[in-house]
């Protein structure tokens, strides 16, 4: 991104570096202005999510296709039993690895779940007996016993039913969210925020895809969650651009792309900084829950939220609002405006007189050019050239010279005692 200096609304501020003028709002960042380097970058990602989710699909994980569960204590005749230790038996009996062994429960009822595709009888034999010649686990009488080692089959229809309901409520959700923001705000941003979402959802679903994560019901339920998070961002961010736009068709201050730049750029650390709270715990639930007590639903119900967190926020800021700005561009009315306040900048007047109030977010002293360089090229030149001749401005008239006070006998008298 590049960053425009323009004057500061902070006397000194011209000293400070740009991320200190950033976070006071003396710096700005040009994102509208150069909003279709974000577009191919946006359309690129989306087409290589949709390539391979067509192509090459989801890596879904037993819940969804169907396979074997074998569970038995967690607690051997040597101590406990470690993960690793189940999966080396069960690679010793069928010569390749389960699909997740993971630890359920918690005390002395913690048992050792292990999920694997569909294995038939002779199989689930043999992982039996090489789990219990090498672990012996602990019945409920207090001695090794092989009974202590159950099996069952996983079917296949309950992640179906759960992806089912699950896009039961996407539809729902979109549709109050589009009821939503077409009341609160209008017709545009209700849209905006639409395409802002459904990029989220295409990303991180593309991603799992791409990288080949395991998709499982977990998955699913945090693919709900994080849709929440980024339409949140997206409403502030909108919410500061209905406050810097409101009555602008009156005013020749600024148009409408620099206004809408001016207020992603006041609400940028805000989204940064809240989307760096947000993140602290998933990845705390990530990292710590999943690493640390290997709990193979906390790192899918993790790793979802942190992809589409992150797809959010960039998407609030690079995605929602330059869209916005093209979609009222399209309205005469706002072209009109733009060319008024362009021909305004041009006679050198820079639209002062009618500006004041503009900014009702509290900044009117933020310069003109600063959100001009949100459109690009002759606006950036016109708002300069308005601006030197703002700076040049009238001369000051000569101060009329004070007459000389009298002074000496002639003056005031003293207090001397005349004689």
């Amino acid at each position: 991104m590049t960053v425009t200096t323009p004057e500061p609304t902070e006397r000194g501020g011209e000293h400070l570096p740009w991320t200190q003028r950033l976070y006071l709002g003396n710096g700005y960042f040009d994102i509208v202005g150069k909003r279709k380097r974000w577009y191919i970058g946006f359309a690129l990602l989306v087409l290589v999510c949709i390539a391979s989710l067509g192509l090459k699909g989801f890596n879904l994980g037993i819940d969804f296709e169907g396979g074997t569960k074998i569970q038995m204590p967690a607690t051997g005749v040597q101590g406990p039993i470690e993960v690793d230790q189940v999966q080396d038996a069960f690679q010793d009996a069928l010569g390749r690895p389960a699909e997740t062994v993971q630890v359920v429960g918690s005390g002395g009822g913690e048992t050792i779940q292990i999920r694997t595709e569909s294995l038939n009888a002779e199989q689930v034999g043999q992982v039996k007996e090489s789990l219990f010649g090498e672990l012996q686990p602990i019945g409920p009488n207090g001695a090794p016993s092989a009974e202590a080692i159950s099996d069952s089959a996983v079917s296949g229809t309950w992640g179906g039913e759960i992806t089912q309901q699950a896009l039961i409520a996407l539809g729902v959700f979109i549709v109050l969210v589009t009821i939503f923001l077409g009341f609160y705000f209008e017709r545009w941003m209700a849209v905006a925020a639409l395409v802002a979402l459904l990029h989220d959802v295409v990303v991180t679903a593309g991603i799992y895809s791409l990288i080949g994560f395991e998709v499982t019901p977990s998955t699913v339920i945090g693919l709900l969650t994080i849709l929440g998070f980024s339409l949140y961002d997206t409403v502030v961010v909108f919410d500061k651009v209905r406050e810097n736009t409101r009555g602008l068709l009156g005013l020749t201050r600024r148009t409408y792309p620099e206004a809408a730049n001016l207020a992603v750029n006041q609400t940028l650390m805000r989204s940064i900084n809240t989307s760096i709270i947000a993140l602290l715990p998933v990845a705390g639930l990530l990292f710590v829950g999943a690493g640390l007590l290997g709990v193979g639903m906390l790192r899918d119900l993790a790793l979802v939220q942190l992809i589409g967190m992150i797809a959010g926020v960039v998407s609030s800021i690079l995605l929602a609002t330059p869209l916005l700005v093209d979609f009222k561009m399209r309205d005469a009315k706002y072209r009109e405006h733009r060319a008024k306040v362009l021909q305004r900048r041009e006679r050198g007047t820079g639209g002062e007189s009618d500006a004041s109030g503009d900014d009702s977010s509290g900044s009117s002293s933020a310069p003109s050019a600063a959100g001009s360089s949100a459109t690009g090229g002759s606006e950036v030149a016109m708002a300069s050239s308005g601006r030197s001749a703002r700076d040049a401005g009238p001369k000051r008239g000569n101060r009329p010279s004070a007459k000389s006070r009298p002074s000496g006998k002639s003056g005031r008298p003293s207090g001397k005692k005349r004689r």
